[in-house]
């Protein structure tokens, strides 16, 4: 669902796909969707395994940032990961 304008009409049928694990993942197709552009953020409330319980950094992907929703207010409760934080581990060789 987009996150701006939930209640717009849904003209559109789209398939939400990209690189979740792997390029060529698909999360949903034919999904009855509103008009939107290029750079609108979407929400997908559930997904899976690509859920938060099962996330990884596989692919050196960077976890998304966490939001909770509640009675129409949001609280970020977990930022987006960094480059920074997938290489804090990492021991120089020598």
């Amino acid at each position: 669902m987009p996150v701006t304008g939930v209640g717009l009409e849904r003209s559109e049928i789209v398939s939400i796909a990209g690189p979740y694990c792997e390029s060529g993942d698909v999360l949903i197709e034919d999904l009855p969707m509103p008009k939107i552009q290029e750079g609108d953020l979407i929400a997908i409330p559930m997904s899976g395994a690509y859920q938060l319980s099962m996330s990884s950094n596989y692919n050196g992907a960077r976890k998304p940032a966490v939001v909770w929703l509640e009675e129409g207010n949001m609280k970020l409760i977990q930022r987006r990961e960094k480059v920074e934080d997938l290489l804090r581990r990492d021991l120089a060789l020598g």
